[in-house]
């Protein structure tokens, strides 16, 4: 059992209270990064640092009469200071603190979504190891295909999520951009210095180029990155769903002492969280339509976007948050029945290891057409009848000029199939 771990809150970073503490911080920044530059006087930074101040409450109260959010947060901040407010926002627009709190909110919930990935990553890890010898059938269109084994399957699920790690640290650097620019991003009025200082103090880099804004594909960037996460979750999720059919039962959801499956039927054990997971990542997947739809604004600037971003990053990345912490217990918790799985692996009675004596016999000197036919010939009399495929394979006249019976008995040894598992693992790193 991996231990436990405590995540901060991803809903307290896209608090209100969070948003302006962070636009407070970065008014007080460009402050002093005037004043190094002599154009604010140290008196009245010192006052604007030990007097700024914002209430919640009264930034709604001014913005029913404003209509804007800003406007009213740098009307609050000026309540306290006096004269001195003539110096906060000096040169700056809107969008300089919006943009960058925004991009320090998306550095942060990143990092909340990062270690709930690792997290993720080191139970994947330690379970595909354990069940790296643990036999299975693999289904490919929901058929049985050939052996495989279940180990094999999570490591699929590790490499997946990896590569959903390095798509997200990606988007994260990407988002790790501020501007205090101005109006329409030429710095016309405001120091570019002022924004190198500003986003250093930050964490942040100072962006490229920008409009009245920064770019939103970046933002449409780290929507995907979330939504490929949850894909890949609603992926794991449905598989496990598929094995834990009655009819299959060879992975299982955790169930728990006193849980109700049903209101109706005492007997089930449904795949809840499963099933949850997957629903919520039609969401995912929704809200990063939805900001791709943001990257084509009106020349410099309209603000569409932000009504759209105010919904989806805050629910986007509290969705993921909620999924993986849903999904890591699950899965150092799932149940796995490794004896149905052998169970399973001889209910088409030897067909799964049809492509070996096709093969087989194709070393023989039949074209493959030719082979193809022999073996599907005798797969089909396994369905209609019932029969055995290897017993049928050994009353088939034609395939026995060409094969003989040991050679037959040798295609369906297992370990023949399962001999290069050690090989993929190590590709892995596992």
């Amino acid at each position: 059992m991996i231990e436990r771990y405590t995540l901060p809150k991803m809903a307290e970073i896209w608090s209100e209270q969070n948003k302006f503490s962070k636009m407070l911080k970065i008014e007080v920044l460009a402050c002093e990064a005037l004043a190094k530059m002599g154009q604010i006087p140290k008196k009245a930074l010192d006052k604007i640092k030990k007097k700024a101040r914002f209430d919640l409450e009264e930034i709604k109260r001014i913005e029913e009469k404003t209509k804007h959010d800003v406007v009213a947060f740098i009307q609050n901040l000026g309540e306290n200071l006096g004269p001195e407010a003539r110096y906060l926002h000096m040169g700056l627009t809107s969008s300089d603190l919006l943009d960058t709190s925004l991009a320090v909110q998306c550095v942060e919930a990143c990092d909340i979504l990062i270690a709930d990935l690792k997290k993720i990553l080191e139970c994947l890890q330690q379970k595909a190891k354990k069940y790296k010898d643990t036999v299975c059938v693999a289904r490919t269109h929901g058929v049985h295909a050939e052996p495989t084994t279940f180990g094999l399957k999570l490591a699929v699920w590790f490499d997946e999520m990896r590569r959903n790690l390095e798509r997200l640290q990606h988007a994260k650097e990407n988002l790790r951009v501020g501007k205090l620019s101005g109006a329409v991003g030429t710095y016309v009025h405001i120091d570019p210095l002022v924004e190198d200082y500003v986003c250093n103090k930050l964490g942040l880099k100072p962006v490229n180029i920008s409009t009245q804004i920064i770019q939103r594909d970046r933002h449409a960037q780290l929507l995907t990155a979330l939504a490929i996460i949850g894909s890949s979750l609603d992926k794991f999720c449905t598989e496990i769903r598929h094995l834990q059919k009655t009819e299959i039962l060879e992975v299982e959801e955790p169930f728990f002492k006193g849980q109700i499956g049903s209101s109706a039927m005492p007997h089930k054990r449904n795949p809840v969280t499963c099933e949850r997971i997957c629903g919520l990542a039609r969401i995912l997947r929704a809200n990063a339509q939805a900001a791709l739809e943001n990257i084509a604004l009106w020349h410099e600037r309209d603000i569409s976007h932000s009504s759209v971003e105010r919904v989806i990053l805050p629910d986007s990345t509290i969705v993921l948050d909620y999924m993986m912490n849903k999904f890591l217990p699950l899965v150092e918790d799932l149940l796995v029945y490794s004896k149905n799985m052998i169970v399973n692996l001889s209910k088409t009675r030897g067909l799964i290891y049809s492509q070996r004596v096709l093969l087989e016999l194709m070393k023989k000197g039949l074209t493959r057409d030719d082979a193809y036919e022999i073996i599907q010939r005798a797969a089909m009399r396994v369905w209609q009848e019932g029969s055995d495929f290897k017993d049928t394979l050994l009353r088939d006249r034609k395939l026995r000029k060409y094969l003989t019976s040991n050679e037959i008995d040798s295609c369906f040894n297992i370990k023949y199939y399962l001999r290069y598992i050690d090989r993929i693992f190590k590709k892995l790193g596992l």
